[in-house]
């Protein structure tokens, strides 16, 4: 597989190439935080990756939800993991030196905050840090309270936040949309606004699930976070209405299977996709989607730019 990877990247070279705001990338393809890490690596050649993006961290460690936080669906995951991770001093002395010793492909680092403040005093911290390439603002996790989805609710929050972390860094800034939202082209505007270099979207849908017979809710929680190939509609449709708004590129995930759905969104807008979900059920996503797209752009002689976002109305 690494060497097939390898040629068809060779061969696909220019077409496959995009960027976000600053950040250059070989590929569209990225991962989703928290649903992917070094050791997945191990099945394939990075390079088929055009970032990488690690699970999002917080200023203290968190321990996480409760059990059950998983639960499969008919079409999907409910995780109600509630963002547990080491804290950010952790990261930044243990899983950082890791990340630039073994990447090599860019690094943007996912990263949550529960005030203004601290959002901007983690992102001072890691500028001090070499080896990232970027920033994911995740403003839209549904699984914690009085964090991400408190910022990711209201457009002028959105600005005032983005228009405080702007100033502090050169790095791309990310900002991750949640599509729980009345408009999500009202917060995609506010974050351009405030100078975002590019949006990651959609972050996950509510979810729940019980058990029929027992009444039991499937998840300790009750509502999760809802991912995987039932969201893609979804997905589809708001990557589609926020390119329609916002000149700054777009991420896309949700519901991202194989290259024929990252096409999809690519012709919806998008200038590049994550994986999430689609790990768990393929390890090799990554790879065949990259070899699927580059085989359609060379066998159709076009290139990223040529059919992002140009989807067509019969």
């Amino acid at each position: 597989m690494g060497n097939n990877v390898m040629k068809q990247r060779q061969d696909a070279g220019e077409q496959l190439k995009t960027s976000l705001g600053v950040l250059k990338m070989k590929t569209p393809i990225s991962v989703s935080s928290g649903t992917f890490d070094l050791e997945t690596l191990e099945f394939y050649d990075q390079n088929c990756l055009g970032a990488f993006v690690c699970k999002t961290i917080t200023r203290e460690p968190k321990k996480g939800n409760p059990p059950p936080r998983l639960y499969e669906t008919e079409a999907g995951l409910i995780n109600s993991i509630g963002l547990q991770n080491p804290g950010l001093d952790m990261f930044i002395k243990e899983n950082l030196p890791r990340y630039r010793e073994e990447l090599s492909v860019p690094l943007i680092v996912s990263f949550s905050g529960s005030s203004t403040d601290e959002f901007c005093e983690m992102l001072e911290m890691l500028e001090a840090q070499e080896g990232i390439d970027g920033y994911e603002i995740n403003i839209s996790c549904p699984n914690v309270e009085n964090e991400g989805i408190a910022f990711g609710t209201q457009a002028d929050v959105v600005h005032n936040l983005v228009s405080r972390l702007k100033p502090l860094t050169k790095r791309e800034l990310c900002i991750k949309l949640s599509p729980n939202v009345t408009d999500i082209t009202e917060i995609a505007k506010a974050a351009e606004a405030g100078g975002a270099t590019s949006l990651a979207l959609i972050n996950s849908l509510y979810g729940m699930a019980v058990d029929h017979q027992t009444g039991m809710s499937r998840i300790k929680m009750g509502v999760g976070g809802y991912t995987g190939m039932g969201i893609k509609p979804v997905a589809l449709a708001l990557t589609y209405k926020t390119a329609q708004v916002v000149d700054i590129p777009i991420v896309a995930m949700g519901g991202i299977y194989d290259w024929k759905d990252a096409l999809e969104f690519i012709w919806a807008g998008a200038s590049a996709i994550a994986l999430g979900t689609a790990h768990f059920v393929n390890p090799l996503a990554a790879p065949e989607v990259m070899m699927g797209l580059g085989d359609y752009l060379l066998n159709n002689n076009k290139s990223m730019n040529d059919i992002k976002g140009a989807c067509r109305f019969s």
